[in-house]
């Protein structure tokens, strides 16, 4: 039987229990049937740890259960167990990514000798190698190799480059570009021989754009492929038995491009690379997201016939390759394979979590003080905001609270577009009030006082952990996305009394407002599109005196609109953003956008400049509710006539609107 035709869920009902030491260890079927010339190999890989050593949320300041290198590192041990031999490899984005990362890099510093936490929670693990992922490139090279002086364990990239030379063999390479790991291997007779494991690291060539001002003029990049196809013979002639690609690079299309951002099916063709651990996605595999793709069997679990997996982010799950290795004189090669990504919680049909293992409490120990003071870090100040972050306002008017994420979207991809073929287009920015009451309740607002901001209370202004994604649409398509927007609010006869404004079957965070050109929303005409973005009524023109710089948009002037992942990839059925107009994608979430632009500016000023209002109609008023609270607020409100209209219902206020 070929145990790689098996699913993740038939495998383990093949799994036979022996006894080791009084104890019942459930064996993998390879361990258990290997014959005298066979060996198996497990290869444990994380990836896309971004500092989450700790079950725990910085931003909203609370243990999950969903995260954690410490839960992770609790069934490493376990799953060794369940093999004879076994490898434990890191596939980067390990050093940034949450505070934690962020309070080393800029409040404690990494001074010569001293000890990243994420390394020192490496070492105690027990890592073979790991490779650098994009994001270890945030902070600077200076402070990159700082942290990664404390490593137990080689760390090996081999595309980014110090110097150039005539081909990647003779480039002068950041760290190693790979490592030969001698170890000696257990056969199924148990006799041991000799083996040589290779283990080579590539990151996305993108990262000279998107970390430009760290590494412009100090390192270069080159194509993954090509880099993959010169150093497979050099690993060969030095001894290697078996390659393992170590894939800070997603899972995208079979077809080579140069510099491709998403290289691993690609580079699983390349010859002499034996298995992959992948990444970068953010995503798991095998699983169905990737079923029906050109080069891979999500049933195998293989890339091009070669065996690879990717184990989630953040630690959610520990990724497995279980490698039958057949030895033929001093020849080895792989007979069958199987793949695997565990994970450390299961999400139940209510959408409450429930954890599957508990903590490793050495992991925990060894960055114990970093988390104290991490905690402090998120809780103190890291700016000033001038203005009231406020959200209690955001569906009726120009908000605050929307502005501070519109304007750092629209600084951050600014920057990440210069040198591109995009820079110059005008960029726009759309964002969503994600806390605006409805099911919530009459606080579920953000309110952020003038004062102080500290990291903490960025969760308060975006809940999502969402990456940045720019698109490039036209104006017709910019009209469509304000025409869905705008689906928020029910139609309103003209000399109406105090009829009903808000739809109450439309998410707030589906209300997009576009940061950069100024429109108005007609309320006496029907709504373009019904609420799960099916067009209802496809001549309705609810968006009226859409202006960019002054001048009316036309259909087909071209735009940038800085956006999330969510948003760009289709969510909420947006025209123009179906995810075929992607022409950036972030490696940042938005979260971090955001607090990077609070600790560059140093004092924020969000106030709303009432880029978008209602449309006037004569003699007409409309009701909504909102927080109690929104009444220290109304004063402040700019571009519409709102006053209070007592009490609503549940505990929310009511406000009339003049039209």
């Amino acid at each position: 039987m070929s145990f790689s035709n098996l699913s993740a869920i038939s495998r383990r009902k093949f799994l036979v229990t022996t006894s080791a030491s009084a104890a019942a260890i459930s064996l993998h079927p390879f361990s258990a049937s290997a014959a005298n010339n066979q060996a198996h190999l497990r290869i444990m890989e994380t990836t896309d740890i971004h500092v989450h050593v700790f079950p725990y949320d910085y931003y909203a300041d609370k243990p999950r259960d969903t995260v954690g290198l410490s839960r992770t590192a609790s069934i490493i041990n376990e799953i060794r167990a369940e093999a004879t031999n076994s490898l434990l490899v890191d596939n980067g984005d390990f050093l940034q990514g949450n505070p934690m990362g962020d309070y080393i890099a800029y409040e404690r510093g990494m001074k010569e000798g001293d000890s990243h936490p994420i390394i020192n929670a490496f070492n105690t693990v027990g890592y073979d190698a790991a490779t650098l992922g994009n994001h270890e490139f945030n902070y600077g090279l200076d402070f990159l190799d700082k942290s990664l002086a404390g490593a137990d364990f080689p760390v090996v990239l081999a595309n980014i480059v110090k110097e150039k030379g005539g081909n990647p063999r003779d480039d002068k390479t950041l760290v190693k570009p790979y490592a030969i790991l001698d170890r000696e291997i257990e056969m199924g007779d148990g006799a041991r021989h000799p083996i040589k494991i290779g283990v080579i690291g590539f990151t996305p060539p993108q990262v000279m754009n998107w970390d430009r001002k760290h590494l412009e003029s100090n390192v270069q990049a080159r194509d993954i492929i090509e880099t993959a196809q010169a150093y497979m013979p050099e690993m060969k002639e030095q001894g290697c038995d078996l390659v393992i690609a170590l894939s800070h690079s997603g899972i995208g299309a079979a077809e080579h491009s140069d510099g491709m951002e998403n290289a691993s099916v690609v580079l699983a063709g390349v010859d002499g690379i034996d298995a992959l651990v992948t990444g970068h996605n953010h995503l798991v595999f095998p699983s169905e997201t990737f079923a029906d793709r050109p080069g891979i069997d999500v049933e195998k679990g293989t890339l091009m016939g070669k065996p690879a997996v990717m184990g989630g982010f953040w630690g959610s799950h520990l990724g497995l390759l279980d490698l039958l290795l057949e030895r033929d004189g001093n020849e080895w090669r792989v007979v069958t394979t199987t793949s695997e990504a565990r994970p450390i919680s299961k999400r139940n049909e209510d959408r409450s979590i429930t954890p599957l293992v508990g903590d490793d409490q050495n992991v925990l120990n060894s960055v114990a003080d970093d988390h104290d003071q991490t905690l402090a870090y998120v809780r103190r100040a890291v700016g000033k905001t001038s203005a009231p972050l406020h959200s209690y306002f955001a569906l009726v008017a120009d908000d605050p609270s929307v502005q501070i994420v519109s304007i750092a979207q629209k600084w951050y991809v600014e920057q990440m577009l210069k040198g591109t073929e995009h820079e110059g287009l005008p960029i726009l920015s759309a964002a969503a009030p994600f806390k605006a009451g409805g099911r919530g309740g009459p606080d579920y607002y953000t309110d952020v006082p003038v004062g102080d901001v500290a990291i903490k209370n960025v969760a308060d202004l975006y809940l999502y952990p969402n990456t940045v994604r720019a698109v490039r649409i036209n104006g017709a398509q910019v009209r469509g996305w304000l025409e869905r927007s705008a689906g928020m609010f029910n139609q309103v006869e003209p000399g109406s009394k105090d009829a009903i404004l808000l739809n109450p079957s439309f998410p707030s965070y589906n209300f997009d407002v576009m940061d950069g050109v100024t429109y108005q929303i007609d309320l006496s005409q029907p709504s373009r599109f019904g609420p799960k973005g099916e067009e209802a009524n496809p001549e309705a023109a609810r968006i009226v005196n859409l202006q960019f710089n002054g001048t009316p948009v036309t259909d087909d002037m071209e735009f940038i609109i800085a956006t999330n992942n969510y948003r760009a990839s289709g969510g909420g059925s947006f025209p123009g953003a179906k995810g075929d107009t992607i022409v950036f994608e972030a490696p940042d979430t938005n979260r971090d956008v955001i607090v990077r632009y609070i600790v560059e500016k140093g004092t924020i000023d969000p106030k709303a400049d009432a880029n978008w209002s209602f449309a006037p109609i004569e003699d007409t008023t409309v009701l909504f509710e909102t927080g109690p609270k929104a009444r220290d607020y109304i004063n402040d409100v700019k571009g519409v006539s709102i006053e209070d209209a007592g009490d609503g219902a549940d505990g929310f206020a009511a406000f009339r609107i003049k039209l």
